[in-house]
């Protein structure tokens, strides 16, 4: 094991890299738009670019999210031991990190097309807002949706040079698959956020949680299968998409007491959609 200094634990564990799992959530989909664009293996250099632009990125997102969050994370139980709540890091170094990684993603975009650099301007804007909307809305789950699926046209513009119209279904799959592990995960923390006024769909889906759950669920799976059709993709990707349709129900049965553990474990199941859709793609492409 790697003999580090505290201080660079202490930013290791702001940047999430103790947690992978959301960097995972956050690289299954960009590789799928990746496959699809390039109809198999995409470009080295571009493959490189995008993981290490989803390592960056998610780590500059939960930066500013715990700098948002640092008056009331001490206040919720898996977040008091963070380190601005207890001190470890201060408010001016987290932005000052924020920013740092923010470049280093810019950096890595300026090797790619125009058009990708003009998306990635979009990306950074709704990663930035998303921690402030829990305080006046309801939906920030839909707000990190629309930020964790912008790496689809991201990606796709980077190998392709050009957007087409389907893959903004397969980014509206993203989105709603976003808001149906994030409200797990919301619902983990709900006791706690009622409490301190944090607003999300686990707050404001109440005693139906489950069952708007299922409808996005539902809605996801549709338009995967619509983004399926639309590209072409054989019957590797559509058994693909069955499997994530067992996931699903799993999730639901897993979590259907509501406790904290059981709702966080259902949340870190999604990496195992991701999972396999991913190597759905790649089979699928690899055979056709």
């Amino acid at each position: 094991m790697l003999n580090l200094s505290p201080r660079t634990r202490d930013f290791l564990e702001l940047m999430r890299f103790n947690k992978p799992v959301g960097t995972l959530l956050l690289l299954w989909p960009t590789l799928w738009a990746l496959w699809i664009a390039a109809e198999g293996i995409p470009s080295m250099a571009v493959l490189i670019i995008f993981v290490l632009g989803v390592i960056v990125m998610r780590a500059a997102g939960c930066v500013i999210n715990d700098y948002a969050d640092r008056e009331v994370d001490g206040s919720v139980t898996r977040t008091r031991n963070r380190p601005l709540v207890e001190g470890r890091i201060d408010s001016r170094e987290a932005l000052i990190l924020f920013a740092c990684l923010c470049l280093s993603a810019f950096f890595l975009v300026l090797m790619t097309n125009r058009l990708t650099i003009a998306l990635s301007f979009g990306g950074v804007a709704i990663a930035t807002i998303y921690p402030f909307v829990k305080r006046h809305s309801h939906l920030p789950q839909v707000v990190l949706g629309a930020a964790w699926g912008w790496s689809i046209p991201m990606a796709y513009a980077a190998q392709t040079g050009t957007l087409v119209k389907e893959i903004w279904v397969l980014y509206f799959a993203v989105v709603l698959w976003a808001v149906v592990f994030d409200t797990f995960y919301g619902m983990v923390d709900r006791d706690d956020d009622l409490k301190v006024g944090i607003k999300s769909t686990a707050i404001l889906f109440g005693d139906l949680d489950l069952f708007f759950i299922g409808v996005l669920q539902a809605l996801t799976l549709l338009a995967l299968v619509v983004t399926g059709d639309a590209f072409k993709l054989g019957m590797m990707y559509f058994l693909g998409v069955l499997v994530v349709a067992l996931l699903f129900i799993y999730q639901q049965i897993i979590a259907r007491h509501r406790e904290r553990a059981a709702c966080f474990k259902a949340f870190r199941n999604n990496q195992w959609v991701g999972f396999t859709l991913f190597i759905a793609l790649v089979f699928d492409r690899a055979l056709n």
